[in-house]
């Protein structure tokens, strides 16, 4: 490996590090440490001796703790206990794997030992199950409890752990089960900045009783103080602990083609790239292996060597096909056996794709790789096995399960939100064991799940963010990179980045060495949380009590700030300003015409689309048995002989083909872009068996013969332009007779414009924070309560019963759904409508750009209006109150959930799903379903009788199959 060993590395193992490895026993499954002797007193002078007999007085509770503990406590982890044994609440920062779980751990000791009770909360269910077998290992089946939201296990427990939102819907119903709570640990506490669901943490702390002590478990924040001193406001006396110390070091490198070298420069003892003000110092090799490659890339980008005798077979470095050059990655095999033979793994790549993620696996899998031994296959089978016992025979095909196992059985596998949740589970279970060697995933994954790993390799540092591609920024780095170094298995950690041309090393150390970030507030008003607060305190102590929210709190300490960057913005526009100035004509307006003729482009171009979309529907509808058509691209391209037209009675067409190429299936209308004309006809036996091998080369034969023979017409499927409409024309020709137009420095004036533009519209948002950052959150309450006025759901400081109803609904929708039952749009549907249309109100597609959704027929299809109308007149009156809209409904998951509730296999509803080219994957269907049934739930607790028996017929329907294994 490139670079010399630092000193800082021999430091961390000296003896009088607390955290050194000599404490250490290298066991599997975490931290484990010799307890520090006891004779060591002889040591110590009599003062020390007192002083630590002083300690253990003042703390047993603590002392006891610890002598249990097959680990000296570190430092941080002692001064936590400490001020919760005195009665403060807690924040602890620290690094991922630094033991900040310890503190959690303590509190739930102490509320046992004093005969109180404690809840620990999470952000995911996964995380609560993983805690859950914890703590029943520690104290046993009997005194553990778990509630997830549609999993209860001894509910009624001393210590409970649960999901942050059982917690929040709790205290808003006064359970019982709270009386006799002395401490609530929230895990993974930065959630509170999740834009979705990071609003219920702060509801949860603003609720707790005063005497409830709060112990926050957060990933290292910059503004840790902050956080503390808010905590300190609405909670009382907070200690805040920060760590930024990591147990096991973590080592930087970057992989330039096949080699591997260090990032950080170590020929300095002093020199810490992390420390505060310290200029960043490339390993000097580094620099020279980077500064080569990039002109490398250079010359042949340039195309002034066209031998194309670079990397053959994925090797990293330049080549391509045809003369043509260009500098490829190292292949994912590459780089696993790079890592492997440097002793490097267990690994995990972080790749910012599940296609990505499973294509790794593929490739890995088909070069042959295995990491495991014999006697690790026959353990994985085992857990293979145990875990996959209720997967339905018929499934395992659709879920790809014979492929997924042959992966694991090598020591490879894919882990990110689109898997089965057994699956994934599984991938965990194989990982923490060392059993699984080499995985790769999403970002999802450095979120609370306990699987650390050797070394953790970064392919980009760019990733899609839902709406456009953005860089990593440094929490996120430090987040994903954390999962390097397992605490007491491994001496140190390392994380890889992947060189690619343009990727400056300076910036992949500036990342490296802020390992921090902010914690910002997603804090705002519901209408579930405005009912439930009017409810309990009346409208004037409600908007008190979220002017006491981190969300204000944050914002009124920002008004000084943001003043001050409004002034000098003002200065930078005017200056942009004078600098985008032409003699010839009004650059501004000019620009804003080039941007309506832009949007109208735009415009024109999906309506397009959306034409050659009806165009193959139609089309498709008129295929009779024998025609011959053309399947434009894809694996399938080429000509293609219709055996059944497959127009289904919803009017969904799904032809059966058989391709030139042998290949026999059904099409969908994604596999096309425009017009399906009939090329010419074939004539066909009465039963064409298209699984036989031979019938398929038979009519593969037929379909060659009439493309040779001239019997097939050159049809033409591709996307035809669509002609001009008036304003589009009048747009162009008006751009063109502008004065600026003519301009020859009119490029460098609209670069300017641009950031004249951008600036004043930045600008004038700041300005507008500014306007509203006092008692922001109280006025949102203000309007969203006189918008529940106006509808029936409030009346002063009193619930009406369609409010009591909405004080119980869980939604993004909640309004939605509040309307719904009220108005009974959905009181005339079956089990399997009903869950077709509550589904558009929870599923949201991963990407626009696929085809209109399939709706479902008759009842459904007629709700499923209903409840857009409702949200339409909805999101008008939030216009009009200054209000955030409600999420748009999305009915594209609507017919694959209603097949599903009808009784439909996998196949077929994952075949429904994707008819529209939505691409669902099995694990996507399960989440989509399982956050159905959570909506179904709460229409079944707050429905008239008729409705909530239909939301329980739907329920069972749904819960079965691979939608009800593992459901917790």
């Amino acid at each position: 490996m490139s670079g010399q060993r630092g000193p800082e590395r021999a430091r961390r193992s000296q003896p009088d590090d607390p955290t050194g490895d000599e404490f250490r026993r290298n066991e599997p499954g975490g931290v484990v440490v010799e307890p520090a002797p006891d004779d060591h007193d002889e040591a110590e002078s009599p003062a020390e001796r007192y002083a630590r007999s002083r300690d253990r007085a003042r703390h047993p509770y603590l002392t006891d703790f610890a002598a249990g503990r097959p680990f000296r406590l570190d430092p941080f982890q002692v001064d936590s206990c400490r001020a919760l044994e005195e009665g403060r609440g807690v924040l602890v920062c620290a690094p991922t794997g630094a033991g900040k779980t310890v503190v959690g751990e303590f509190a739930v000791y102490r509320a046992l030992a004093t005969g109180g009770k404690c809840f620990y909360t999470t952000p995911i269910k996964a995380l609560s199950n993983q805690k859950f077998s914890d703590l029943v290992a520690e104290y046993g089946a009997d005194r553990v409890g778990l509630l997830t939201g549609d999993t209860s296990i001894n509910s009624h427990a001393d210590v409970v752990v649960m999901t942050t939102e059982v917690l929040r819907n709790m205290l808003y119903a006064e359970s019982p089960d709270l009386d006799g709570l002395t401490a609530v640990v929230m895990d993974e506490i930065h959630y509170l900045a999740d834009k979705f669901r990071g609003a219920v943490w702060e509801e949860v702390i603003l609720h707790l009783p005063t005497a409830v002590q709060v112990v926050g478990l957060s990933a290292t924040v910059s503004n840790a103080e902050e956080f503390g001193a808010w905590l300190q406001t609405v909670r009382g006396h907070t200690t805040v602990v920060v760590d930024e110390h990591r147990p096991v070091p973590l080592w930087q490198h970057m992989l330039v083609g096949r080699r591997l070298y260090d990032l950080f420069s170590t020929s300095s003892e002093s020199y810490d790239p992390s420390r505060p003000g310290a200029r960043i110092r490339i390993e000097p090799a580094l620099a020279r292996a980077v500064s080569d490659a990039e002109a490398l890339a250079e010359r042949f980008a340039g195309g002034r060597n066209r031998d194309n005798r670079g990397n053959r077979g994925g090797r990293a470095g330049f080549g391509g096909a045809q003369g043509g050059t260009r500098w490829r990655p190292p292949s994912r095999v590459d780089v696993i056996e790079r890592l492997d033979g440097s002793g490097l793994l267990p690994a995990i790549t972080f790749i910012f794709s599940r296609a990505g993620c499973d294509a790794a696996v593929q490739q890995c899998v088909r070069s042959g790789m295995r990491l495991t031994s014999e006697k690790e296959r026959v353990q994985i089978r085992a857990i293979v096995d145990r875990r996959t016992a209720d997967l339905p025979e018929a499934d395992l095909a659709v879920l790809g399960y014979w492929d997924w196992r042959e992966a694991l059985e090598r020591g490879i596998a894919a882990h990110h939100a689109g898997m089965l949740p057994a699956f994934k589970e599984t991938v965990e279970e194989l990982f923490v064991a060392g059993l699984v060697k080499a995985v790769f995933a999403t970002e999802t994954l450095a979120l609370g799940i306990n699987m650390p790993a050797k070394t953790v390799v970064l392919e980009k540092l760019v990733k899609y963010n839902g709406e456009g591609h953005v860089d990593l920024t440094p929490g996120e780095y430090t987040q994903l990179t954390g999962r390097a170094g397992r605490r007491g298995i491994d001496i140190e950690g390392h994380a890889v980045v992947l060189w690619s041309p343009g990727m400056d090393p300076h910036v992949v150390g500036g990342l490296a060495s802020k390992r921090t970030y902010p914690l910002r507030s997603s804090f705002r008003p519901s209408y579930n949380m405005a009912v439930n607060l009017t409810d309990r305190m009346g409208r004037v102590a409600a908007k008190e009590l979220l002017e006491q929210s981190f969300a204000q709190f944050q914002a009124d300490s920002a008004v000084v700030g943001l003043v001050r960057q409004v002034k000098r913005d003002d200065e930078a526009i005017r200056s942009h300003f004078k600098a985008m100035t032409c003699h010839l004509g009004d650059v501004a307006e000019y620009l804003d015409l080039l941007n309506e003729l832009n949007a109208h482009e735009k415009t024109q171009a999906k309506a397009g689309a959306a034409r050659r979309r009806d165009a193959t529907t139609n089309d498709l509808m008129s295929l009779k048995r024998g025609d011959v058509i053309a399947i434009p691209s894809g694996r399938r391209a080429g000509l293609a002989v219709v055996l059944d037209p497959g127009v289904g009675a919803d009017d969904v067409v799904r032809p059966l083909v058989i391709t030139a190429g042998r290949w026999a299936g059904r099409l969908t209308a994604a596999d096309f872009r425009g017009s399906v004309p009939p090329l010419g006809r074939i004539k066909l036996d009465k039963f064409v068996d298209h699984r036989s091998p031979a019938v398929r080369r038979d009519v593969a034969s037929a379909i060659g013969a009439a493309s040779t023979g001239g019997r097939l017409s050159a049809g033409d499927n591709t996307p035809r332009p669509l002609g001009d409409d008036i304003d589009l024309v009048a747009l162009r020709k008006a751009v063109r007779s502008h004065p600026v137009h003519g301009c020859a420095d009119r490029d460098n004036h609209l670069q300017w414009a641009r950031r004249w533009l951008r600036l004043r519209t930045e600008n004038a948002a700041l300005e507008s924070r500014v306007a509203g950052s006092r008692n922001s959150l109280g006025d949102a309450l203000d309007r969203i309560l006189a918008l529940l006025d106006r509808r029936g759901y409030v009346t002063g400081d009193e619930l009406t019963d369609a409010g009591r109803m909405l004080s119980r609904i869980w939604s993004e929708s909640d309004l939605v759904v509040a309307e719904c039952l009220q108005r009974g749009v959905w009181n005339h549907l079956g089990p399997a409508d009903l869950a077709a249309v509550v589904s558009v109100l929870v599923f949201e597609a991963r990407r626009e750009g696929v085809g209109a959704p399939r709706l479902p027929g008759g009842a459904a299809s007629d709700a499923v209006s209903a409840t857009t109308r409702i949200w339409t007149e909805i999101s008008a009156d939030e216009a009009a109150a200054g209000l955030p809209a409600t999420r748009n409904p999305d009915a594209g998951f609507a017919a694959a959930v209603g097949a599903w509730a009808r009784g439909e296999t996998l196949t077929d509803a994952l075949e429904v799903a994707n008819a529209t080219g939505t691409d669902m994957s099995a694990g996507d269907f399960v989440r989509w379903c399982r956050q159905v049934i959570d909506l179904l739930d709460q229409v079944r607790t707050v429905a008239d009788p008729p409705l909530a028996g239909t939301a329980r017929a739907a329920l069972t329907a749904l819960r079965r199959g691979v939608v009800a294994l593992g459901a917790v």
